[in-house]
């Protein structure tokens, strides 16, 4: 049964119904202007992404042993990959589709800041479980990531903790959401599918191994995979980038903290 719903417009998009699973108040990939931008697009940003990754590591090099870790080395060596990548996937919806507003629904509505929310509170709930259970299956020392194994070995000056902190809670899932959300979501979508729903629940699923596999921590990808999938719902339920984003933010934001005790000496994992 096909249900049609008042939504907001999208500039220079006619509104369609809306069938079946299709989220409210968006339009369809099929009634959006199309773009010349797919796993090309993708592919590329992410080897933008390693090789800016490991030419940083390698102009870095080794922190002085004894030494805490400066701001620079966080902000160079952590922060600038992933930033770099996310930019140029701006760039591509730019250059080669309608920009990001359209290419990757990175609209600003609070309807989907509440479904951010409550799918965060949701990630949450299951990244303590799952963490639980993944440390009494692999060991503690194993389910660590790889910044919490970093924090644990050398400690870092105030500032360098406290830009991981920012890193990590606010402007990394930002990044990796227009990337694997926003990017990788929209080439999925992208294929011509028989229904609309089937390219958003293929776009939900690739994404979300995409996602877990990229963090290159093999024995924490099935831990990765589960706290994925609230993230991507987010992003299912409301059609738009900004729903993820703010369930990823809201699931780094203990994580975060943690690290930030740790760091700085406070507390100890």
């Amino acid at each position: 049964m096909t249900v049609s719903q008042p939504r907001e417009p999208i500039p220079g998009v006619e509104p369609g119904p809306l069938v079946g699973l299709e989220p409210t108040s968006v339009a369809t990939a099929s009634t959006l202007p199309s773009h010349r931008w797919g796993f090309g697009a993708f592919l590329l940003v992410e080897a933008i992404l390693l090789a800016s990754a490991v030419f940083v590591v390698a102009l870095l090099g080794p922190a002085p042993a004894g030494q805490p870790i400066p701001v620079r080395d966080v902000l160079v060596g952590t922060m600038a990959p992933t930033m770099v990548a996310a930019l140029v996937a701006l760039l591509i919806t730019k250059v080669r589709g309608n920009g990001p507003v359209v290419d990757l629904r990175l609209q600003w509505r609070w309807d989907d800041v509440k479904v951010g929310l409550k799918f965060g509170v949701l990630g949450l709930v299951v990244t303590t479980i799952g963490a639980y259970v993944w440390t009494n299956v692999v060991g503690a020392a194993d389910s660590n990531s790889a910044i919490s194994s970093l924090v644990e070995d050398q400690k870092m000056s105030v500032a360098a903790a406290i830009a991981m902190f920012a890193y990590l809670w606010l402007l990394g899932p930002i990044c990796e959401e227009i990337i694997y959300r926003g990017l990788l979501w929209g080439a999925v979508e992208r294929l011509q599918w028989g229904e609309d729903k089937w390219g958003r629940l293929a776009a939900f699923m690739l994404s979300t191994a995409v996602f877990a596999a990229s963090h290159l921590e093999p024995l924490r990808t099935t831990l990765l995979l589960v706290i994925s999938v609230p993230i991507g719902l987010a992003r299912l339920r409301t059609g738009r980038l900004l729903g993820s984003v703010v369930a990823h933010q809201m699931n780094n934001f203990l994580p975060a903290v943690a690290i930030l005790l740790t760091s700085v000496g406070v507390a100890s994992y």
